[in-house]
């Protein structure tokens, strides 16, 4: 049987050996309670949690005081976005955010215009970048947050996070952004990005699951919110709750793991992936690469292969880990929205397929999967009338169908 092979590296990432044995004496011996001030337990856990904090701001170039402890990044967004609307409301009530981001942020901004505040979701060109341009167009005096993701978790388009920064603090609104995906792969700190509110994640970069961090810019300016998760005043009053101390002990030390070996990591996965796309786009016609190749994380590659159903390759890879283009609901199976809003074609966007490497892909696997996925697209073509009409040179689309009695 052919070995199982994981390249789904944006959805989540195998915990590094490094990180469990960190968190170990954690679950085990250390097992206090941080708040516990009264004994020695919870001494020793509070000094854990305070020890991770200074690691974790220091690996995102930060402030220690910087930093609250969440449950994840989508906890980290909630937080963030209706904790600066519900702070701001005497400021205005107009939010901007991006179609392409996650639905951790575009979810919050419908629930707030549910709630009366009024929502932009700017459209990206097809690399899938933010019209600079467009947003300071859309910046209004009643205009409080603007949110816009580091890096996107399908195409792995890095929007210019800076410039947008800048254009906030000049029109003096908040600026926050989702860097779930950049985090230990991209320079990150208030310079970097001119960011007031940043969201991690820790399984993104080798930790555990079920912790993050928000980062909240102490000065220039200092940024007040309303708490979401109240009952004990936990996390500078912003975030309540007892804290899982292994989690965050593990968050920190991949953390600090992650931007240790952040230069040559980034230099092996650019190879990596250019080694996928070369031997992809050598063996098969009809194929796309979905954004910006340029402003790009380098362990993503986002590829549609022309004549093929998406879950059809997915079933056909088998045991190969990688993300279609189409999104699963109850009542349909539809186009990923964030290759519709790059302007990808639904036939096209249905046949995506999202590679993503990283610590542990090799380059035996890259070149395993790039012939399980050249196989699989040629048997799959061949069973496929449409792509008898292209070799015949007959674009499909041009085609008028009528049913047949």
């Amino acid at each position: 049987m052919p070995k199982p092979i994981y390249m789904d590296y944006q959805a989540t990432t195998p915990m590094d050996p490094r990180v469990f044995a960190a968190m170990q004496p954690y679950f085990l011996e250390h097992f206090g309670n941080p708040a516990s001030r009264t004994h020695a337990f919870g001494w020793k856990a509070e000094e854990a949690v305070e020890e991770a904090r200074e690691k974790l701001a220091s690996a995102a170039g930060v402030n220690a005081k910087e930093v609250i402890f969440t449950s994840g990044a989508t906890e980290a967004n909630n937080l963030a976005i209706k904790g600066i609307a519900e702070a701001l409301t005497d400021r205005g009530n107009h939010i901007i955010t991006v179609a392409t981001e996650h639905k951790a942020v575009l979810d919050v901004a419908k629930e707030l215009e549910s709630k009366g505040f009024r929502v932009t979701v700017l459209g990206v060109d097809s690399e899938g970048l933010v019209s600079l341009e467009a947003l300071e167009q859309a910046i209004t005096d009643d205009t409080i947050l603007v949110s816009v993701m580091h890096a996107n978790n399908e195409i792995g388009v890095v929007q210019p996070v800076a410039d947008i920064g800048a254009i906030c603090q000049k029109r003096n609104v908040v600026f926050h952004s989702d860097a779930a995906q950049s985090f230990g792969k991209l320079p990150l700190d208030w310079a970097t990005t001119n960011a007031d509110l940043i969201s991690l994640s820790a399984h993104k970069l080798y930790g555990p699951k079920g912790v993050g961090a928000l980062l909240v810019r102490r000065t220039k300016p200092r940024i007040k919110m309303a708490a979401q998760i109240v009952g004990g005043g936990h996390e500078r009053g912003l975030r309540s709750g007892t804290l899982p101390v292994p989690l965050i002990v593990g968050f920190a030390e991949a953390a600090t793991l992650a931007i240790a070996e952040r230069e040559s990591e980034s230099t092996r996965l650019l190879a990596l992936r250019q080694r996928l796309q070369d031997k992809l786009g050598a063996a098969l016609s009809h194929t796309r690469v979905n954004g910006s190749l340029e402003h790009r994380l380098a362990g993503n590659l986002n590829m549609s292969f022309g004549y093929v159903e998406g879950e059809a390759l997915l079933m056909s890879l088998g045991d190969v880990a990688v993300s279609s283009g189409s999104a699963c609901t109850s009542d349909s199976l539809e186009a990923s929205y964030v290759l519709q809003a790059i302007g990808v074609p639904d036939a096209l966007a249905h046949s995506a397929i999202r590679f993503g490497m990283g610590r542990f892909t090799t380059a035996d696997e890259v070149d395993d999967v790039a012939n399980r996925v050249i196989e699989s697209v040629g048997r799959l073509r061949e069973l496929s009338p449409l792509w008898e009409l292209a070799q015949q040179g007959v674009d499909p689309t041009d085609v008028t169908w009528t049913p047949s009695d």
